[in-house]
């Protein structure tokens, strides 16, 4: 399961498809400001691809009110990125030297003559100054006092089957500003609606999964169903639970006694506590302590039937238990947003910044690269290199759609998992065996065949591609400097002779059918909320494991901060013992598990429906030898957390 941050939460097998650049010379990416005349600075991006002149509807009314985000460029933006690569680069005599929040604010923050500066212009095109964070000014007023501020007119598009307002070009701003200014966001009002002061939904409808269940992967055979792939193959497991993780990957004796780890998503469980305490009790992990989990909320939600509120829930509760369970000493903040919009989850994103809640955020959510614009884009890398240069680094589910043909029809990776400054994180299906001994991990990419009506073949076997681990190639961001002489070639050069990001970078456990545990409150068709357990998956889990692994690195280096991984992650790679190289078929032959699903998603009074989950089949992307666009650089080995210890 891993939410969008812009669509309604929708389930593929539980596990998926529910539901950015600011100087950063120091990686190749370009700049957000280009030039556009002699008096004004151009914000690239800001004029949508979708407002063309075939798709024109004529200009928006004079008088419609628009809400905008102009965010700071802050006194240094080309050495806030120079800095935050430096802090983070193994190789650099900078690495490791962070910067309190209070002095990277004054270092790389707005002075007070910019935000002045950038407060009089808006007031003087006639806007009026709705709110003021170390980030951005934020207004409203109508168009004619918008296109004046913004040096562009503002028309109706035809966006789909509606229509939308945004910018008929780039817009811009004085140059007398001396580039104080990032972007501006809301100029378009797709999607931007919003309503307020909505009240938080209560759970979602209950989710069973039905057995016969494996213990532990191999431990319960199909043996009446028919063979796949020319063998009987296991019932996909009950749901894997902390100690066999724990062991997969290496925690060995380490907790994360010490480290602070803060997980963001949208709205907030409203049984969050009850369930993680009793998930904890029931499935061996280590009971929560007084105030070992924390949550920071916003005022008010919005959006909540629009995004799917009470979906996010799962998202929560799934993100919280696995941090616990792999990391159980673990400090654990939960960041809510109000809503699951960008402007939201950039707020969430800088709370844990500009308060420091923790050194590893966890954040389980995104949506596809198209939709992603440079204005937002800038806006996001900004708040990821103010958080390198303190030691925080963010970790980001890869996305749950593969190579997001079948859901987009565009190949493409996800966003924010695409940026430079953020670790991405993809996923595998993993066997554990007796005795919680690793077995293998492949790519997580499923296809899916019902059995037939007279119970001897599966239809059309091995089936239709469901879901699988995001990754590939971006198209928009330029390679980082990490990134070179790991990632294959062909890779990196798949949309640009110079080369670009590719996502992931590492992975871990995601696959539903040999996915996660999770215990939640939900509702039952009697209309009573209960306590149940189920099996999840998707990279929305694969981000709090890896952030909890990341947990137990920090506190094998003696407590200090990882902060922005991604540059030692590589240091590391193709070292022995640090990474299981994932491949496809780690048996020599191909892999699946059977099912069994409550039609009805509860019990059996529906019927039942069985499956074959063919393992490995992720889309066009492949998990082989060496990195790949599934799993990166692997998933953590015996030597990874033991890897950071200081000798």
């Amino acid at each position: 399961m891993r939410s969008n941050r812009a669509t309604v939460r929708a389930g593929v097998s539980m596990a998926a498809a529910l539901p950015m650049i600011a100087g950063a010379l120091a990686l190749g990416i370009p700049a957000a400001h280009a030039a556009d005349t002699p008096a004004r600075d151009a914000l690239a991006g800001t004029k949508p691809a979708w407002a063309t002149a075939k798709a024109d509807k004529g200009a928006t009314a004079d008088s419609a009110r628009v809400n905008a985000r102009v965010y700071l460029a802050g006194r240094d933006r080309a050495g806030l990125a120079a800095y935050a690569k430096a802090v983070s680069d193994p190789g650099s005599p900078l690495y490791g030297k962070y910067l309190s929040a209070k002095k990277a604010q004054a270092r790389f923050g707005a002075t007070k003559a910019q935000v002045s500066a950038v407060k009089s212009w808006l007031k003087s095109a006639g806007l009026q100054i709705t709110g003021v964070t170390s980030h951005y000014v934020a207004v409203s007023g109508d168009v004619a006092a918008v296109e004046k501020a913004f040096g562009t007119q503002m028309h109706n598009f035809a966006k789909g089957a509606k229509t939308y307002r945004a910018p008929a070009k780039t817009a811009s701003v004085p140059a007398g500003l001396q580039g104080a200014v990032l972007t501006v966001t809301g100029l378009d009002s797709a999607p931007h609606k919003s309503t307020h002061d909505d009240q938080l939904p209560p759970p979602d409808a209950v989710f069973k999964n039905s057995g016969p269940f494996s213990s532990y992967y191999g431990s319960k055979i199909a043996t009446t169903l028919p063979d796949a792939y020319g063998q009987k193959i296991p019932y996909a497991i009950k749901g894997y639970t902390g100690k066999q993780l724990r062991a997969a990957y290496g925690a060995g004796t380490y907790t994360g006694k010490h480290v602070r780890v803060a997980i963001t998503d949208a709205y907030a469980s409203p049984t969050i506590a009850f369930d993680a305490g009793k998930y904890a009790v029931k499935n061996g992990d280590a009971a929560w302590t007084t105030g070992q989990l924390h949550q920071a909320l916003p005022k008010n939600y919005t959006k909540t039937e629009e995004c799917g509120a009470a979906g996010w829930y799962g998202e929560e509760t799934l993100d919280v238990e696995a941090v616990h369970a792999v990391a159980p000493s673990a400090d654990v903040t939960y960041v809510g947003a109000a809503s699951c919009y960008d402007d939201d989850l950039l707020d969430s994103l800088s709370k844990v910044v500009d308060q420091h809640l923790a050194d590893i955020v966890s954040n389980s959510w995104g949506d596809v690269e198209a939709n992603q614009t440079p204005d937002l884009a800038a806006a996001y890398d900004q708040v990821f290199q103010l958080g390198a240069v303190q030691g925080i680094g963010f970790y980001f589910s890869s996305g749950d759609n593969g190579d997001e043909v079948a859901h987009t029809k565009t190949k493409q990776v996800d966003t924010p998992a695409n940026s430079a400054w953020v670790t991405a994180v993809g996923g595998t299906s993993l066997a554990v065996g007796k005795g919680d001994k690793y077995q293998w991990e492949t790519g997580w990419g499923t296809e899916k065949a019902t059995l037939s009506a007279d119970g001897k073949s599966w239809t059309n076997f091995p089936g239709a591609y469901t879901s699988g681990a995001g990754g590939g190639t971006s198209k928009t961001v330029p390679q980082p400097y990490y990134q070179k002489n790991v990632v294959p070639k062909a890779l990196a050069t798949a949309n640009n002779a110079a080369g670009n990001r590719v996502v992931p970078d590492i992975a871990a456990i995601a696959d539903p059918n040999t996915g996660f545990l999770v215990g939640q409150t939900q509702t039952f068709p009697d209309g009573t909320e209960q306590y149940s357990e189920y099996r999840i998956g998707g990279t929305s889990l694969a981000a709090p494991v890896i952030a909890a692994v990341q947990a137990l690195a920090q506190e094998a280096g003696g407590g200090k901060a990882i902060g922005f991984a991604n540059p030692s992650i590589y240091a590391q790679y193709g070292k022995k013992g640090v990474f299981h190289d994932v491949t496809d078929k780690p048996t020599g032959t191909d892999l699946a598990v059977a099912r069994i699903d409550f039609v009805n998603g509860f019990d059996a009074a529906g019927g039942l429906a069985t499956s074959v989950r063919s393992l490995g089949k992720d889309s066009s992307l492949s998990a082989v030898k060496g990195y790949d666009d599934v799993t990166g650089v692997g998933s953590p080995a015996d030597g990874y957390v033991q890897s950071y210890r200081r000798h």
